[in-house]
């Protein structure tokens, strides 16, 4: 692992520390050596200030009249380890008691760190949690009600945002009970599973007097307080001279409707009325963000050289899985190697059908090892909880698929940035893939391949109404999304002499838009153009495409995995803007995805064929309504290629009814003839489909 996976810890506080010595000083004070084990080592405890480092004490000890002073700090990182000297003492006579019981073993509290930074100045940071819940329904933000606006009062003070929580009337004393049940909760420290501060109140009891503090411990109630998106800390400062709050003067982001009791000591003749918080931030993994109030995330991704520069963090070797979680723009923009989880796993063969135990434990293993596989976990549990997007080197594996669609990641995880669609297969996509692919954008999670060929961002985009899409870029996707498609199909040997045909065919399309009102050609319906991607005759079309504001697209194989080939399609063409990737042994399903409205047919060899083949079969089985097929080229090229063919058909009665299929097809010489064709298409004057003439040679020849 390349990252130490902070996000498992909050990084402002350490676990509880226990008292490994105790020193009484009289019955009212005492001196204990507390350590704390285990702190995350992003604690910024370690890094900031030690002045701004303070021990915070568990609320049931203040609650029952204790207070704690932290006296000297020894903290080490490499350890993991703190050791803290506090200064215990007794404000009441139930801390007496207490004191008289303590020993040590006992977990009584943990250290903070009020991190400057992370002090929340600005009142929208508060504000927009108002209203919003978790994902359990708990308010994120709220006093007394569940939702809405809460009823304190919210200032700015001296460049930090207090809230004033208003006290509800008279005090909270003890009676004897208390004194009963002392030993054993003061035992019950020793565990830190057990909750204590629940007790504590089975002992207490409202009096209706005045909130004055006259020089023990003070109890007072606020409503409510549920806190789940920042750390509040009572400002000693800003209340009435002569009173300050206990050292339990922290409250967590865990803090419910318990969050009600404020523990204070010393003497002042002013009554108290209300009780001053501040906020520190959690660490950004934590604090139930919404993506849409990233403003700086939501433009440093629209940034293809922020994007391009962040993919540069990722730790080598290149060929290792790497993968990391950003949920705001600053992250992003200051991404390091160790800010990834790198991995290096290798799938073993899965035993398959037969043997389902031993199959589902080496899916579970291969699963684990994967780099994105720590922050889906985190955020299936709840420890993650803002939205951001998952950056990784390669697509991230079809086995994650039962995680990313869980309902938990697909609410949290708004995009998926990756370099490469795989490892073992460069830039081409499985079937598994694609099935992936199309999942993820059924479930609103949107997928960006960073290409390195053309720098630019893909998105990927499903073609409504299709089981299929491509990787378009960004300024495309609404054209090509609404685009009518018209497919090239030809030789990747040779570019021929079509080039000046096929850019007046498309010019005179382009032409034609503002002249007709078609569903599939208008002035409001953009043109794309589909090609197989490769050399020659598919160079020739995107190229023309490109030139003349056309979306150029392609389907794109992976010959080179099969090492007896006899093909020469290996480099791809550099005019192609949005496309598909397949590798070898989905041939028959990349054609299938090709759907396009408007095929035209070059001179080509074996593939051409198989394409042809193909459309001739669409039409037939009513996969495709009945539109024109251009063959361009001289008609005997045509006719030794395909009449033999239909005229066997034919004679031996094996198309018997699907002889209409001849009509589909129009061999041209020029752009003029298949602008013709076109013309009579969508003005519904071509005669075409099953109540059309049946052309002998399988196709029919314009003068």
């Amino acid at each position: 692992m390349g990252s130490t996976l902070s996000f498992l810890h909050h990084d402002l506080v350490t676990p509880d520390g226990k008292i490994t010595a105790l020193t009484p000083v009289n019955e009212s004070q005492a001196l204990a050596t507390v350590v704390i084990e285990n702190i995350s080592p992003s604690f910024l405890g370690f890094s900031i200030e030690k002045e701004k480092v303070f021990f915070n004490l568990k609320s049931t000890l203040a609650q029952l009249g204790v207070n704690a002073i932290g006296k000297e700090y020894d903290l080490s990182k490499s350890h993991r380890r703190g050791e803290i000297t506090v200064e215990l003492s007794a404000l009441s006579s139930e801390g007496v008691l207490i004191l008289s019981y303590l020993s040590p073993g006992a977990y009584i509290g943990k250290l903070f760190a009020a991190d400057e930074r992370r002090r929340v100045r600005e009142p929208t940071y508060l504000s927009r949690m108002f209203g919003r819940t978790d994902r359990e329904g708990r308010p994120l933000l709220s006093l007394g009600e569940k939702q809405g606006k809460s009823s304190w009062t919210l200032e700015q003070i001296e460049g930090r945002m207090v809230a004033f929580l208003p006290l509800e009337p008279g005090i909270q004393t003890y009676d004897e009970r208390a004194v009963g049940f002392i030993p054993v909760l003061v035992e019950s420290l020793k565990y830190p599973e057990i909750k204590t501060r629940e007790l504590v109140h089975l002992a207490q009891n409202w009096k209706n007097e005045k909130r004055l503090a006259s020089g023990g411990l003070l109890l007072v109630n606020t409503l409510p307080l549920h806190i789940r998106t920042v750390f509040g800390h009572v400002v000693d400062d800003l209340l009435p001279e002569g009173i300050k709050h206990t050292a339990a003067s922290i409250l967590q982001p865990d803090t419910t409707a318990s969050g009600n009791i404020y523990e204070l000591h010393g003497k002042s003749s002013e009554e108290l009325l209300q009780i001053p918080l501040e906020f520190y931030t959690l660490d950004p993994y934590r604090e139930h963000v919404f993506f849409s109030d990233r403003d700086q995330l939501q433009a440093s991704i629209e940034d293809s050289k922020t994007l391009f520069a962040a993919l540069e963090t990722a730790p080598v070797p290149a060929h290792h899985k790497c993968a990391t979680f950003v949920v705001k723009g600053e992250q992003l923009l200051k991404l390091t190697p160790n800010d990834w989880i790198q991995t290096e796993s290798i799938q073993e063969d899965f035993p398959g059908f037969f043997h389902p135990t031993e199959q589902a434990e080496k899916v579970e293993k291969y699963m684990h090892a994967q780099p994105s596989y720590p922050y889906l976990e985190a955020i299936e549990k709840g420890v993650i909880t803002s939205q951001g997007i998952l950056f990784t080197r390669f697509f991230p594996s079809p086995i994650m698929k039962r995680m990313l669609l869980s309902e938990q990641v697909y609410g949290c995880l708004k995009g998926i940035y990756f370099d490469k669609p795989s490892r073992s297969h460069g830039e081409f996509f499985s079937h598994e893939d694609r099935s992936l692919l199309l999942d993820l954008a059924k479930f609103g999670i949107s997928i960006f391949w960073l290409d390195q060929k053309s720098q630019e961002i893909l998105r990927y985009v499903p073609k409504p109404g299709k089981d299929s899409g491509m990787f378009v870029p960004l300024s495309k996707v609404e054209t090509f999304i609404a685009a009518t498609i018209i497919g090239i199909y030809g030789s990747n040997l040779m570019e021929g002499s079509f080039e000046p045909l096929i850019r007046e065919l498309l010019e005179g399309l382009q032409t034609m838009k503002g002249e007709c009102n078609h569903p599939l050609l208008n002035e409001n319906t953009p043109l794309a153009l589909v090609t197989g991607g490769g050399l020659g005759m598919m160079n020739v079309g995107n190229r023309v495409a490109k030139e003349l504001g056309i979306l150029s697209c392609a389907n794109i194989l992976d010959f080179q995995s099969n090492d007896n080939q006899v093909v020469n399609e290996q480099e791809q063409n550099p005019h192609i803007e949005a496309k598909m990737t397949y590798r070898l042994d989905r041939l028959v399903e990349r054609q299938a995805e090709f759907h396009l409205d408007f095929p035209i047919f070059l001179t080509g060899g074996i593939g051409t064929d198989f394409e042809y083949a193909l459309e001739e079969t669409r039409r037939k089985t009513g996969v495709k309504s009945p539109a024109p097929v251009l063959l361009i080229g001289e008609p005997n090229y045509w006719k030794e290629k395909i009449s033999s063919r239909f005229r066997c058909n034919t004679d031996a009665g094996t198309i018997l009814g699907s002889e209409w299929v001849s009509n589909c097809f129009f061999c041209i010489q020029n752009a003029s003839q298949g602008l013709e064709v076109y013309e009579d298409f969508f003005s519904g004057k071509l005669p075409i489909g099953p109540k059309g003439p049946i052309y002998p040679d399988g196709f029919k020849i314009l003068d």
